[in-house]
Parts: C-alpha cells; sequence; structure tokens
C-alpha cells in the first residue's frame, strides 16, 4: 500500500477570519467593509489586513468611493475566489469523510 497522506487545504482560506469574509462576500457576491466588521465581530484593522491578503491573492476586488469621513469600501469575490473557497469545502469534506488506513508493522495503531 502506498503512503498515505490527507489532502492539503488552502492555507489562504484555513484562516477563521479569511474564511468567514469569502462566505459572506460569496453569499452576498459584494459587501461594505463596515458589515464585513460587524458579521465577522472583527476589528476594522484585523478585517483590514485579512481583505488586504485576500485581494493580493487575487480573491476578492476592493473598491473604493468617497473620500474622508465618507469613504466607502466594498469588497465582492472575484471568479478565482469563488473558485478556491469551492475547492476549500470540497477538502474539507474529503477530510472528514477519508479513511485513515492502518498502519503496518511497527506504526500499527495501538489500542
Amino acid at each position: 500500500m502506498g503512503e498515505f497522506k490527507f489532502q492539503v487545504l488552502n492555507p489562504l482560506l484555513h484562516s477563521e477570519l479569511r474564511l468567514k469574509i469569502m462566505v459572506a462576500l460569496d453569499s452576498l457576491k459584494s459587501a461594505d467593509f463596515m458589515y464585513l466588521c460587524q458579521i465577522t465581530d472583527s476589528t476594522r484593522g484585523n478585517v483590514s489586513t485579512q481583505i488586504t491578503t485576500l485581494k493580493e491573492a487575487g480573491y476578492i476586488e476592493v473598491s473604493k468611493s468617497g473620500f474622508g469621513r465618507f469613504s466607502r469600501t466594498t469588497c465582492c469575490i472575484t471568479e478565482r475566489g469563488h473558485e478556491a473557497l469551492q475547492a476549500y469545502e470540497t477538502g474539507l469534506r474529503r477530510l472528514f469523510s477519508e479513511r485513515v488506513p492502518e498502519a503496518e508493522g511497527e506504526n500499527k495503531k495501538l489500542g
């Protein structure tokens, strides 16, 4: 039997806050920055940092309108982001449904 390894999950989406942002944007298609802060129960600084990471990965687009106190930041998921999120969900489902083969010899499961 070949060497068993679990499927690798996308580390960019494995962060709880980034995952929440991506799930929200996939559902809503776009969302205001402050709304993302509210529904994720996170600070503006944390959400801003994660949005930057997701934007740099090409998973979301960020647009700004207005200026100063009246500026508004809106985020929307990209096709690449949608595909990455779907692959992540599929990977999680596989992870929970995989059956780990029993080890042979000295590595055999104890108990």
